[in-house]
């Protein structure tokens, strides 16, 4: 009772301060507190005041930083596992949204007196705020990012954090210290640690346990340390930072500079430390033995590891070291390592965890496009790494720039610049100081293309459209009008050639998928791989696997660039297993056709390829309304999931599909009726190795279970070793050269996630996504 009653005074002196009060054209707040009262009371209490089964909604850390039409997408879609979502009227949503926000007016929407530009000077010059806090990608990291304060904070919150910092510890959880700019509390701690070997360290204790601790250094760098390694850890009661030192006027200005912080804007961004360094770069070009820096591990995208602690020998002895839930089912995420750090995604959510324990370090939630829709069960495939900067994509198709150590935004750029419905997925790629991402939604209406930013700004380098404009060069491919529409996604992870220069990205299917009426010819660059000048953009050749295609066989699976004697000579290759089910080998170099084979035997669309490297299309493939069988299946003979070759074994490893479907003729989106499953054909999957030279496969292990359900790629080891996730459930690791299974652990979820390896503190570990989890193993 009392709770409610101090509710309701809180709402009453709300209504009447300056600002709140009602004006012609507002929302009635009577009207949305009755609303509340009578739908969301239940949990959050009368008036919004707090409730048993919820927090109070007034002055709620959560909701500061939130617009209304953010608030209104929150009533509207719920949260994971959390609230439930209201299908209310869109008049009572703007009612309800308009009237919380009032409720939790911040500094940055009182907009207090003072000087703003002359208080940023001051922020950035004499009060030298920068050396510790950043602010729009410009100052440092010894503290939290301030780029959003004036959303987060109240403007007494502000000036009592600037008087006295010490005496404002601790008032701030550490779930809710992420959405507080100062985040006084226990996450940026000063601590003393004293080592076993004498020697000391003083930084922040961003997290901490019985028998470890994760250190920021005040220099930014990472110390990961167990009781093995300390002595003593002694808390400073003091906080880093000092209290103001500033003359009144200073000080106004401050604040009013600080409550006008509202958050980075899409778009590129100037004035930020934008200089990439050669060693930031060299370390995603050179990894350090043991790093995982990039999607597949390296910049040409072939999923091996040179890492052989683990071995034929003695993986049985593997066993489970920890578990790491985002609480999002259906991960995709291939985990990204780095001093110590792990990166990893699920839709529009970015954690960094310390990589020897899975101790959540920070996280980071895009909010998304106002109207757009959340969505919590999308795929995220990754992360890319470059200095201080993470890069990830959303599912409306934003390319997010946040700071290593903190996970704060440092700039966000949205790729479309058309009116289409985009989205994205894949992990960016990072070549030098450029950021290259692709776009998803290409089984509905969209102009493809892939585009390149300056990795310290935003600002876009180049951009390649994968379907020509009118007049443009490969136009003529396209006869008719689907050209305008014509698909061309771009959604998985490119690979790169640091010696030529030369990136290369797959392209997905055209659309209409299995209409072909409207779009006669080639349509180019659909289906293609794409060789471009990685500077500039510009083509340099590309090769087209399945001409107009007419069964969703996006070309968007992983090209393994490598180095390889091939039928007598040394030859830079591209490897790829297509979804259309042949095995291709070009030349990276020129683009020259060396082999296509089967690594599938349901195929009949194809009865192989001449030297010219053309298809020898077989008949009674023409899609029909009514409906024709074609193999392999509209899933394709594999998919997006990793593969991988070994150099020791001269084997290529491959999840392959044996299946078929009956593709139907249509020109809507696709909803998985252009192609359904022949319920008199079965499909399985099996892993299988290829030799590159002749495409045979050397052994195959069959997988027993439905094969939609298993996503998993594959990891091979210079121990000998193949992991990948089993269809039954089972993760497992079998003998490269012969196929037989080694040591198996029971997952007991769909597999989704490719797996990767790393190595820390002189011990190597395996991960992979399974469901909701992260799941990480290592010798005992």
């Amino acid at each position: 009772m009392m709770k409610h009653i101090a509710g309701a005074l809180i709402i009453a002196a709300l209504s009447a301060s300056p600002g709140l009060a009602q004006t012609q054209g507002q929302p009635s707040f009577a009207a949305a507190q009755k609303l509340f009262d009578g739908t969301c009371a239940g949990c959050h209490g009368e008036g919004g005041g707090g409730g048993d089964r919820a927090p109070a909604l007034i002055n709620n850390i959560t909701l500061r930083p939130m617009t209304q039409a953010q608030i209104h997408e929150l009533i509207k879609s719920g949260t994971p596992g959390g609230m439930p979502a209201f299908n209310l009227p869109d008049n009572q949503l703007q009612e309800l949204a308009g009237w919380l926000r009032s409720l939790n007016q911040t500094a940055f929407d009182t907009k207090p007196a003072g000087d703003v530009a002359a208080g940023e000077a001051f922020f950035f010059g004499k009060g030298q705020c920068s050396s510790c806090h950043m602010v729009h990608g410009r100052g440092q990291v010894k503290g939290p990012d301030l780029s959003a304060i004036g959303r987060r904070a109240i403007v007494r919150e502000l000036e009592l954090v600037l008087e006295n910092p010490t005496s404002q510890m601790g008032i701030h959880t550490t779930a809710t210290c992420p959405r507080w700019a100062f985040c006084p509390d226990e996450t940026w701690q000063i601590v003393d640690v004293k080592l076993r070997d004498g020697s000391s360290l003083r930084g922040f204790a961003r997290g901490r346990a019985e028998q470890d601790l994760e250190l920021q250094g005040l220099d930014g760098r990472m110390h990961f340390l167990t009781d093995k390694d300390y002595v003593e850890i002694a808390p400073q009661k003091a906080s880093y930072m000092p209290p103001l030192q500033a003359a009144p006027e200073e000080r106004r200005n401050l604040i009013a500079y600080l409550s006008s912080l509202g958050g980075v804007e899409p778009g590129a961004i100037s004035g930020a430390d934008a200089a990439i360094s050669p060693e930031a770069i060299n370390a995603v070009l050179h990894p350090k033995n043991g790093d995982w820096t990039t999607y597949n591990g390296n910049l040409g995208g072939n999923r091996h590891s040179a890492l052989n602690q683990i071995s034929t020998g003695n993986v049985q002895n593997l066993q489970m070291e920890w578990v790491y839930s985002l609480n999002v089912q259906g991960l995709e995420t291939t985990p990204i390592v780095s001093d110590g750090v792990m990166y990893v995604t699920a839709a529009d959510k970015v954690c960094a965890l310390g990589a020897a324990t899975g101790r959540e370090l920070w996280c980071y939630m895009h909010a998304g496009d106002a109207g757009a829709g959340r969505n919590f069960g999308g795929p995220n495939r990754g992360v890319g790494l470059l200095g201080d900067r993470v890069f990830f994509t959303t599912h409306d198709a934003h390319l997010i720039c946040l700071n290593r150590l903190t996970g704060a935004l440092m700039w966000d750029v949205k790729m479309p610049d058309a009116p289409f419905r985009y989205g994205a997925s894949s992990a960016p790629l990072v070549v030098g100081d450029l950021v290259i991402a692709g776009v998803s939604g290409g089984d509905s209406p969209l102009l493809g293309f892939l585009a390149a930013y300056k990795a310290g700004t935003g600002e876009q380098a180049w951009r390649f459209h994968t379907v020509p404009r009118l007049g443009e060069p490969a136009a003529e491919t396209w006869k008719g009008r689907a050209m305008s529409i014509g698909g061309g996604a771009t959604w998985l992870t490119g690979s790169y050639d640091s010696e030529t220069g030369t990136l290369y990205w797959a392209v997905g299917n055209p659309f209409p998928a299995t209409d072909g009426d409207e779009r006669g010819g080639a349509n180019l660059y659909t289906n293609c791989v794409i060789a471009l000048d990685v500077k500039t953009g510009k083509l340099k050749w590309y090769y087209q696997f399945t001409p107009h295609d007419l069964h969703d066989w996006d070309a968007t699976e992983p090209m393994l660039l490598v180095d390889a004697e091939y039928r007598g000579r040394p030859r830079k290759l591209l490897l790829q297993a297509n979804r259309n089910g042949f095995f291709y080998v070009l030349d990276r170099t020129t683009g020259e056709f060396l082999m296509a084979k089967p690594f599938v035997r349901k195929m009949n669309w194809s009865s192989g390829f001449g030297a010219d490297g053309k298809p020898r299309l077989l008949p009674g493939n023409n899609v029909t309304a009514a409906g024709v069988k074609g193999c392999p299946s509209v899933r394709g003979a594999t998919n997006w999931y990793a593969t991988s070759f070994n150099p020791d074994t001269r084997l290529f490893y491959v999840m392959a599909v044996e299946d078929c479907s009956i593709y139907r003729q249509t020109s809507k989106e696709s909803q998985g009726y252009e192609g359904v499953r022949d319920p008199n054909d079965p499909g399985l999957k099996y892993l299988r190795a290829i030799d590159i030279e002749t495409g045979a496969t050397a052994w195959e292990i069959p997988q027993q279970g439905p094969q939609e359900a298993n996503y998993s790629g594959v990891l091979t080891t210079a121990g000998g070793l193949v992991f990948y996730g089993e269809t039954g459930g089972e993760f497992a690791a079998v003998d490269a050269k012969s196929g037989k299974t080694l040591w198996t652990i029971h997952g007991n979820q769909p597999w989704r996630g490719c797996p990767m390896t790393y190595l820390l503190n002189g011990r190597q570990y395996v991960a992979v996504a399974s469901g909701s989890n992260i799941l990480t193993f290592a010798l005992k």
